[in-house]
């Protein structure tokens, strides 16, 4: 659902003095961003941790490829749905039920552990995907109405950073925990690191009661952030059905379908089948750093790399496009050689490569921190494209919406995919091909969809076709 900015000016004596500006205020969005991010670092940082051990940290994928399938189909509906939830009950109580399925995720392997049935993980992942809607809903809500305009990249860029530095710390959970098991032997992770992945988690969702209802949100100019209000249901549902002759959001499908698919390759047929235990956490510190890093990079390039908006927009798909192009290659390369030993060994190296092995493991490790870069790279291209088609925050967020709604699909064929023992060869030019297909589409829609009047703003068409008021082009938000 739509949320709509509104700003309202406050009066003189709501103005907060010099001393009390910034972080230092509670009522700030500095500081409830940043509250934002380590809600975030907690809850879904930590969730990508677990998931890039591959299977959940099983021997087996099944389970977790069946938990994740539940997962993404009910992300990719209450994704779209979560937008109402925020405006009827608040950004505190919607993060709060979003942060709550969290830990329940991952005690649910814990609980598989011990009692090897599905039923409990599967349950668990539709749940997470129906929290996941939620809490996504309300961190777009706060990060699209809480910051001055002129600092919404900043605010986003720290909110980012946060977020996948609970992917970093989570890398080093399991490689801790799991350090001193014999690399040469499959083994699932121990109970110690699901009770710590719970810990952060439950963490996070405490941490949701400190969030700040929107009206009560005061910038440093004196101003009110924004007032959220409720869009009419049977608006928003003509809206969103409209999205899918939109011919823009049907350029954007293919990408927005690549952005999430991968991730079942990458995290169980390249992480999980080919290290170690330990190994695999480690490679997870580095895979969510390279996050942060690509994210960065080409963010800073979209918004700074030439006068041109549209020159930053086509000039970033190319470079997106090389790098692709390259780490697919090497992933093809790395495919070949390690497939035929992988397919031996019933879905993992027969020897798994481990992180003091100097010989094998330099390769392996550079290629998937490349896929971690690489992912950030990808997904801020699209999400700067996104914004820079509409001015409009209704339009804007049905574009959003639409974009995670496919993206969860996509994600949830992918995992059933991998659960029906699709050939590694074939999943992976699988991959390749939706990302490639995606660029020239991307290319097509930045060439006739964004526009420029000058140096440094530019006017964009709200979704009906109009012309936008001039504003300066987003920084990407991932």
């Amino acid at each position: 659902m739509a949320v709509t900015e509104v700003e309202v000016p406050a009066p003189p004596s709501e103005a907060p003095p010099p001393s009390r500006r910034g972080l230092l205020r509670y009522n700030s969005p500095l500081a409830q961003v940043s509250l934002l991010g380590l809600i975030c670092f907690c809850c879904p940082g930590m969730f990508n941790a677990l998931s890039g051990l591959g299977g959940g940290g099983q021997v087996s994928n099944a389970t977790a490829d069946n938990a994740n399938t539940a997962l993404y189909a009910c992300f990719a509906v209450f994704g779209v749905l979560g937008g109402a939830a925020h405006n009827l009950l608040g950004p505190r109580l919607t993060l709060l039920v979003g942060a709550l399925t969290y830990p329940l995720y991952a005690g649910s392997f814990l609980y598989y552990n011990h009692h090897p049935r599905q039923a409990f993980p599967v349950t668990a992942g539709a749940l997470l995907g129906a929290g996941a809607g939620f809490l996504w809903a309300a961190q777009g809500a706060i990060m699209t109405s809480y910051p001055p305009p002129n600092r919404r990249g900043t605010y986003i860029s720290l909110f980012w950073c946060l977020f996948n530095l609970g992917g970093v710390l989570g890398g080093l959970l399991p490689f801790a925990f799991n350090y001193h098991k014999d690399p040469t032997k499959p083994a699932s992770v121990s109970d110690g690191t699901y009770i710590a992945f719970m810990a952060f988690m439950l963490a996070g969702a405490a941490l949701t009661v400190v969030i700040l209802p929107p009206a009560r949100i005061v910038r440093d100019d004196g101003t009110k952030a924004t007032r959220v209000t409720f869009s009419s249901p049977a608006t928003e549902g003509a809206e969103i059905l409209k999205l899918f002759a939109n011919w823009k959001m049907l350029l954007v499908l293919p990408a927005a379908w690549a952005s999430n698919f991968f991730y079942t390759y990458q995290f169980n047929n390249v992480n999980s089948a080919l290290f170690s235990l330990r190994t695999r956490g480690l490679n997870n510190v580095f895979y969510w750093g390279a996050q942060m890093i690509g994210s960065a990079g080409i963010g800073y390039f979209l918004d700074f790399g030439f006068a041109s908006r549209r020159k930053r927009g086509l000039f970033g798909i190319v470079v997106v496009a090389v790098l692709g192009t390259a780490i697919w290659g090497g992933g093809l390369a790395n495919q070949l050689k390690y497939g035929q030993a992988v397919k031996n060994g019933d879905g993992k190296l027969a020897n798994p490569i481990d992180f003091k092995d100097a010989h094998r493991y330099p390769g392996p490790f550079v290629l998937y921190f490349s896929y971690g870069l690489l992912d950030a790279m990808f997904q801020s291209l699209i999400y700067w494209i996104i914004g820079a088609l509409a001015n409009e925050s209704q339009v804007l967020s049905r574009y959003a919406g639409f974009y995670k709604g496919v993206q969860s699909a996509g994600a949830a064929v992918a995992w059933q995919i991998d659960t029906h023992k699709t050939p590694l060869l074939s999943q992976l030019v699988v991959n390749w091909g939706l990302m490639t297909i995606s660029y020239p589409l991307l290319a097509l829609l930045v060439f006739l969809a964004v526009k420029d009047e000058d140096t440094s703003v530019s006017s964009v068409e709200d979704g009906n076709g109009n012309k936008g008021s001039k504003l300066s082009a987003p920084t990407s938000f991932h």
